[in-house]
């Protein structure tokens, strides 16, 4: 089913998997009771975001006191609801090493995984992710750990993350699977992956995009009457204000609109904690953009028209 250019349905994530086009990030999963991060989840499932994102470095930001301590609590959530697993896609993330700061060899790797299974208390991670490339590991090596993972039944699909198209196909030339998934920043506010490749990438190989900040680390969010957006520039903000207004959504849900509209058929993951807000971001699937809308946001956040 399409709105617009924006197409609702389910996107495929390597073999294994289908998963919505809004996903959750967990990257603020800490510092709060229990209930409350499970009615995070909840809500987000309820409202059909099946594709749960976490890392193992989650935990050191908003509040976290340690390394882990997101996985450790999206752990005891469905420890406490052993249903809800069912109902996700659960994807994670390895290869941050505070303070190195990035460590992809065989054996970190390796470890980096099986840690997260402890911290999550499951068998198997759906799709694992390596956080950003490490530059002093040949892609030989961490196709070797890979492999290994998939090979043992810990892991079912792989992606990377924060990489550019030359070191994800490097990675990929030494794996015997294809890649599933590459998580670029992109947003109205942040548009490298129109240009650099990373897209394009996507379509030829059909590796799906999951974004991170898709509001633009929390830049784009605000209203239909100008509340909000600190730090994104006036014309970008007019442009999304004038047709969240026309569509009767806020402006949050029309800068997620851009995002799921390119052909990739991107996965916008939702950093919020709130899920009220959930239930307000979701209302972007029902907005109506066309191509001129999508230029109109181009051009205001390039500042300049299109060649």
């Amino acid at each position: 089913m399409t709105t617009g250019l924006i197409d609702r349905d389910p996107r495929r994530l390597g073999d294994a998997f289908k998963v919505a086009p809004l996903g959750l990030g967990c990257w603020r999963l800490v510092a709060r009771p229990d209930d409350e991060l499970r009615a995070v989840i909840e809500t987000g499932l309820d409202l059909g975001m099946n594709l749960v994102d976490t890392a193992d470095v989650y935990g050191l930001d908003w509040g976290g006191s340690s390394f882990g301590e997101a996985e450790a609590n999206l752990g005891r959530i469905l420890a406490g609801a052993p249903q809800l697993r069912d109902r996700m896609v659960l994807a994670t993330k390895g290869g941050i090493v505070p303070a190195t700061p990035y460590d992809s060899s065989c054996e970190a790797i390796t470890a980096a995984c099986e840690a997260s299974l402890r911290r999550l208390g499951v068998d198997v991670i759906d799709l694992y992710q390596i956080h950003r490339p490490d530059l002093f590991t040949h892609p030989a090596e961490l196709a070797e750990a890979l492999s290994g993972l998939r090979a043992s039944g810990k892991i079912r699909e792989v992606g990377v993350s924060n990489f550019t198209p030359a070191q994800h196909e490097a990675l990929a030339a030494h794996l015997p699977f294809a890649l599933a998934s590459t998580q670029p920043q992109y947003s109205a506010a942040h548009l490298d992956p129109l240009s650099d490749g990373t897209f394009d990438l996507c379509m030829r190989a059909g590796v799906l995009p999951l974004v991170w900040s898709p509001l633009g680390g929390g830049r784009l969010a605000g209203d239909a009457h100008g509340a909000g957006g600190a730090g994104a520039s006036e014309p970008l903000v007019a442009v999304l204000d004038r047709l969240a207004a026309r569509e009767g959504v806020d402006r949050a849900a029309a800068a997620l609109a851009f995002v799921l509209a390119h052909p990739a058929r991107p996965v916008a993951l939702l950093g919020t904690q709130q899920p009220s807000r959930l239930v307000k971001l979701a209302e972007a699937l029902g907005v109506h953009l066309d191509r001129s809308d999508l230029y109109d946001v181009i051009e205001a956040s390039q500042g300049a028209p299109m060649p």
